[in-house]
């Protein structure tokens, strides 16, 4: 066995012997209990010192919430999908603004996620507006309840300038239009412009005050591309009544 000043000859320094595992992590945890007890005093501090400063709660709360969430044990949050794209051949790429029989606005894209049986009228119409609008409930009226319920119906007037909320809550109460399910709608002169060229319907202003214009139901389906047409008026289209049916039993973007 070595003597002492053997040992103390050798390289190196003493070896030493390693504290046992459970009191190292007794110390490591004290430690970091001390370093967060003190963040979260720093935070009450400056919470205090941002109230008596003018700030209020509202300045001092985010440093007070960081230290609060330090004592809290890390949670990862999954990230939420960002809704699905629309097409670009969607109606809904418009923005336009409108407005339905009751003052309420909206836009075309919260009719996302149901299918939508779309025309364009308007009030003063005489013969051809009101078949169309037979038209339309006449299909309505060959589907069951629940299809219904699936199918949105849209009428936007040609004619805001004379077209308002009242005339368009009046032709709803004529007609008996469940407005459950049916909206008709109003927007400014340029919006009515792009609708009706993204639906594929003319029209035009004659000097008398009425207009000619295509006469056509369009089916859109739930991502507002178009689905269908037809122009067969006064009876049920059946090629296009199969077409609802269809188009109602389909996703959004199916396709």
């Amino acid at each position: 066995m070595n003597s002492l000043a053997d040992v103390r000859m050798c390289k190196g320094p003493l070896p030493t012997r390693r504290r046992p595992v459970a009191a190292r992590a007794h110390t490591f945890v004290t430690g970091l209990a001390r370093k967060v007890a003190r963040a979260v005093a720093m935070a009450a501090a400056l919470a205090v010192a941002g109230a008596g400063a003018g700030l209020g709660a509202a300045a001092a709360a985010p440093a007070a919430a960081a230290a609060s969430a330090a004592a809290q044990p890390a949670v990862v949050l999954a990230a939420t999908p960002a809704a699905t794209p629309l097409p670009g051949d969607s109606l809904y790429q418009l923005k336009s603004a409108l407005t339905d029989q009751d003052g309420h606005a909206f836009g075309l894209a919260s009719r996302r996620g149901h299918a939508v049986l779309v025309s364009m009228f308007y009030n003063s119409c005489q013969f051809v507006c009101p078949m169309l609008i037979d038209t339309m409930r006449m299909t309505e009226q060959q589907l069951s309840a629940d299809e219904r319920a699936q199918l949105s119906m849209l009428l936007i007037t040609f004619d805001p300038a004379r077209d308002d909320v009242k005339a368009l809550r009046t032709v709803a109460k004529q007609r008996e239009l469940d407005v459950a399910h049916w909206t008709l709608a109003r927007s400014d002169a340029a919006s009515v412009r792009k609708i009706a060229a993204t639906l594929g319907i003319q029209y035009r202003l004659l000097g008398n005050g009425e207009f000619n214009h295509t006469t056509v139901l369009v089916l859109l389906d739930q991502d507002g591309r178009i689905a269908g047409r037809s122009t067969k008026m006064g009876t049920v289209d059946p090629e296009f009544l199969a077409l609802i049916h269809k188009t109602i039993g389909k996703p959004a973007s199916a396709n």
